[in-house]
């Protein structure tokens, strides 16, 4: 071990070295693109095979050089910051995503105070640059104020600029260069992410998330819905399925999963999204890009796979397909800006279901478990959970402005 461990010490330090490919060549709209962006969390100590873990990887890879997360507490605020040890990086440049845990009961407002702070730090440096003007350069002051900040290349444009204005305030005497030199970073966009699972955004900060997505302010939110409270055990949430077992729900959930998605649509205002990267990797990559694009609040809802599913985590991904194709877990993205051009806001990105739930959810220990313990029960439940997904299929495909009703698959039972 002792001989491998040297020269392998040597190559991962040559491969540290290389350097990356510069973020504003890389086209980031492709999955490809993305995931040559730099990670900047990774060697988590999450469970191996964790299905929440990716789309972290993912936000940090868009946005971790400029991005603040609010982390609710739950599995991601554990190995979010295993300590003395965190996965969350720095790039070359020293930049990294800034990071802190909340309780589950507030942190949808805790990450609200992240944004209220930023814009007035961000509309404070903007009214010491316009008094500076003159003393910083008309031509520079102007490009700050108008930089639109849209692009990889806007903010590496935009960073430059902020590196002049600090060589300008440096030869600047009066109080106000002082002040603009401590918010001079807030003339470059900041993201807000805020995150946490299903037991803090279905259950225990429901209230805070709702109150938040009403502010309209300029907020992402990551829910990684795994169904079930993983971190302290695997007891039941509302985002638990009908039919599945967990601790409180020993003889099966007898009624259906919260529509966390359709009381955030409700809203009008709300970009909302449900994605499944196992499925369909490109949706999930649009809706984020999205989600974070639109100038309010937003919420991503993520299919997480998990070990309290009873599944093989190594295998995952096809979880997340058997979901997808079952219309247990349908994809979707509702965009409040296709209302302008007179587009129907929802777009449903998954087919109708082609497998019946049964044959997702009897791959799964939390469902098969039952039809041992109780068959009549796990039977009766079933039908039920079937039932319910059909219905609420039909009502994602009116919503969505497609008329044809599915055909229900071979054998379902009515």
């Amino acid at each position: 071990m002792t001989e491998v461990r040297e020269r392998e010490r040597t190559n991962w330090d040559y491969f540290l070295k290389l350097p990356q490919v510069p973020r504003e060549d890389i086209r980031i709209n492709t999955v490809k693109g993305a995931q040559l962006l730099e990670p900047l969390f990774e060697f988590s100590g999450a469970c191996s095979g964790c299905g929440e873990t990716p789309y972290i990887k993912l936000l940090t890879q868009l946005y971790g050089d400029r991005m603040m997360i609010a982390n609710a507490t739950g599995c991601s605020s554990i190995y979010g910051a295993n300590l003395p040890t965190t996965p969350y990086s720095v790039n070359a440049q020293g930049r990294g995503p800034a990071w802190a845990n909340s309780l589950f009961e507030d942190n949808a407002e805790f990450g609200l105070g992240y944004r209220v702070t930023i814009d007035k730090q961000t509309e404070y440096a903007r009214e010491l640059l316009t008094l500076l003007r003159d003393a910083v350069g008309r031509t520079l002051a102007d490009e700050i104020l108008a930089a639109q900040q849209e692009t990889e290349r806007d903010i590496k444009d935009q960073r430059a600029r902020v590196e002049a204005l600090r060589l300008k305030l440096a030869q600047v005497k009066a109080p106000e260069a002082r002040h603009l030199e401590t918010l001079a970073d807030k003339l470059v966009k900041h993201v807000v992410w805020i995150v946490g699972g299903d037991g803090w955004a279905y259950d225990i900060g429901y209230g805070g998330l709702d109150h938040v997505m009403s502010m309209g302010r300029n907020i992402n939110i990551l829910v990684l819905d795994t169904g079930v409270y993983s971190n302290t055990g695997g007891q039941c949430s509302k985002a638990t399925p009908l039919g599945a077992v967990a601790k409180f729900a020993f003889g099966g959930k007898p009624v259906a999963k919260k529509d966390l998605a359709m009381m955030a649509m409700n809203y009008g205002s709300v970009y909302v999204a449900q994605v499944a990267f196992g499925s369909n990797d490109l949706q999930t990559l649009k809706a984020i890009q999205e989600a974070e694009s639109y100038d309010g609040p937003s919420l991503v809802i993520a299919y997480s796979h998990c070990i309290a599913h009873g599944i093989d985590m190594g295998m995952g991904l096809g979880q997340h397909k058997k979901a997808v194709e079952s219309a247990a877990w349908p994809l979707f993205r509702f965009d409040p800006r296709r209302i302008a051009t007179g587009e129907r806001p929802l777009q449903l990105d998954s087919k109708p279901p082609k497998l019946r739930v049964r044959d997702w959810a009897y791959t799964e220990t939390r469902f098969k478990m039952l039809t041992r313990s109780n068959p009549a029960e796990a039977e009766h439940l079933m039908q039920l959970a079937e039932t319910e997904v059909k219905h609420r299929w039909e009502l994602y495909q009116e919503l969505a402005g497609i008329a044809e009703a599915p055909k229900a698959p071979e054998g379902d039972h009515k």
